[in-house]
This record gives C-alpha cells, structure tokens and sequence, in this order.
C-alpha cells in the first residue's frame, strides 16, 4: 500500500470517529438530568407554562432530537456552532478564550512527561537488575497510582508553606507577564506529567530490554560499535516506535486530566468552561467544547500514525 493511500485511509478513518463522536456527545448530554429552561428560568415567581415554551422554541428545544441534531451538524460544518444559552455570545467565541491556557498547559505537560521519559527509561534499562533499576521501577509504580489532581493540592500546600511569596493559582497570559505565566503553569504541568512520565519511561525501559536482545545489536557489538551507539543509534530507534504511539493516547489523558487540575490551580481553561456549561445545562457550549476537545485528541493520533509511518517502513508494506 502506497503512503498516500494510507494517509488517505487515516484521514476516511478520523473522519468517522468525528461522526461517531458528534453523535454520541449530542445524544448523551441530553441524558444529563435537569432541564437548560427550568435551569435558565430558575426560581422565577412569574414562570408560566406559555414563557417556558416560549423559551424552548427559541432556543430550538421544542424540536425532535433528530431534527435538533441535523440543525447543529449543518451549522457545524458552516463554521457556526451556536450561541451560548446564558451569554448569547458565539460559542466559538467562548472556546477561544479559554482554549489557550488548557493547550498551554497541555503541551507543557507534555513536553516534560515524554522529555524526561526518553532518557529515563534508557538509563532504566542500561541499570537493569542493579540497585537503581529497582528503585527507579518503584518510583515510577507510584508516579502511576498518585492522581494529579492530589499531587496538585500537595504541592500547592508544600508551596504555601516553604515559599508563601510565591504565586501558584491562577493563569496570567504569557503576552502579558512571560515569567508569572510559567511560574504559575510549571506545577500543574508537573502534576499532570508525573503519571505519563512514570509510564512512557516504564514503557522505554520494556522496549529498550527487547531491542537489546535481538540479533542486530549482537551483529553491532561484534563490528565494534560503540556502547553508546548501540545504545542510542541501534536500540533507542526502535523502542521510539511504541514510545510515539503511546504518547498520542496520552495526549488524551492529558486533555482529560487538564480538566481536573484546572479547577485545582483556578486556571480559567476548557475545564472551567465545560464544568460550568454541565452545570448551567449549555448544550451549544457544552456540545462544541467536547467537540473540539476531541477533535484535539483526533489529530494528534493522525499526526503519531504518520511519524510512525515515517519511523517504521514495514507499516507500509
């Protein structure tokens, strides 16, 4: 198969998954209980049947789902997703002022779990069966059982006692003040990058020891290729394979833990704006964000099958 049909292949192959995705996020949230009109109206003494129709039919509710469902898709791929129910402002207009800090904080995270990852699941293997092997497994066992959302509270309490003067919460964008930005992303980022490094360098480690052990580093070693070659040219290239593939899925853990510990550290992102579209029942907000969130995760494992087209020919056998 030629690289342009498989590329076109993935390309049929995400297309899908925004289908799917678009549907079942429609159908599901209108399965959260509570009612966007009661909700909008709340304890208003004057609601009366007539104003609560009135206010389904003007925001559409009053249409069956399928119907709802159409109007939207179309809408979509016109570039319009609707107005937010509570501001009427656009909702693109929503997203985009929140979408920074979650994509800010997310590639920082991601940046620093599978930076720091590489050279620790190599060192890992390198050390195998010695002392600091066993210890390093240990660490990275605990790094996957700790939630970043706990490990986030601990260093804010941790941060508040040795370094009161020092600000954790909040987000200040980096056009404005490029130092309080990343002093105040640089603990969510580590929070939210100590279950991925734990296991991509798990990962590395496992991969390293396999490649090691197959005949071409045998053959390498007996031509008189250097430790650190056979270490970084032979053995290091093939254990990136599974190493490139893990990381697009971890892209989505980390666009979900972003959620969490956005709220942890009182970052204004997407967390904050789905929690608060939940709450207030805001379907177009509530709809376009997880949309986009997806749409994130979707072409970040579009762009991982091509490096692994690249890295690896026999995919394209």
């Amino acid at each position: 198969m030629t690289l342009r049909r498989l590329i076109l292949a993935r390309l049929l192959d995400l297309l899908v998954v925004l289908v799917c995705v678009s549907i079942i996020v429609f159908f599901m949230i209108r399965l959260i209980p509570g009612d966007a009109v009661a909700i909008m109206l709340g304890a208003n003494t004057e609601v009366t049947p007539e104003r609560i129709a009135e206010l389904r039919a003007r925001i559409g509710l009053d249409q069956p789902i399928l119907v709802q469902y159409a109007g939207w898709v179309g809408k979509a791929l016109a570039g319009d997703f609707g107005t937010s129910l509570w501001t009427g402002r656009p909702v693109i207009q929503e997203i985009g002022a929140h979408v920074w800090p979650t994509l800010q904080l997310t590639v920082l995270s991601l940046i620093i779990g599978a930076g720091l990852a590489v050279p620790t699941g190599v060192l890992m293997a390198r050390l195998r069966g010695r002392f600091a092997d066993g210890a390093m497994r240990v660490v990275t066992v605990a790094g996957l059982t700790i939630p970043s959302f706990w490990l986030g509270i601990v260093m804010i309490l941790a941060l508040a006692t040795f370094a009161p003067s020092v600000q954790a919460l909040g987000y200040v964008p980096f056009s404005q003040d490029p130092v309080g930005n990343i002093t105040r992303l640089v603990l969510p980022a580590f929070a939210l990058a100590l279950p991925i490094l734990a296991n991509l360098s798990r990962l590395v480690r496992s991969a390293m020891l396999d490649s090691l052990g197959q005949d071409y580093i045998r053959t390498a070693r007996a031509k008189g290729a250097s430790e650190r070659s056979v270490m970084y040219k032979h053995a290091l290239r093939n254990a990136l394979i599974p190493f490139i593939t893990s990381v697009g899925i971890m892209t989505g853990y980390l666009l979900g833990g972003a959620i969490v510990v956005e709220q942890v550290f009182a970052i204004p992102g997407l967390g904050r704006l789905i929690l608060g579209a939940i709450a207030e029942r805001n379907y177009p907000l509530l709809q376009a964000t997880i949309l986009v969130v997806t749409c994130g995760f979707v072409v970040v494992n579009f762009v991982v099958d091509l490096l692994y087209l690249a890295i690896d020919p026999r995919v394209r056998a």
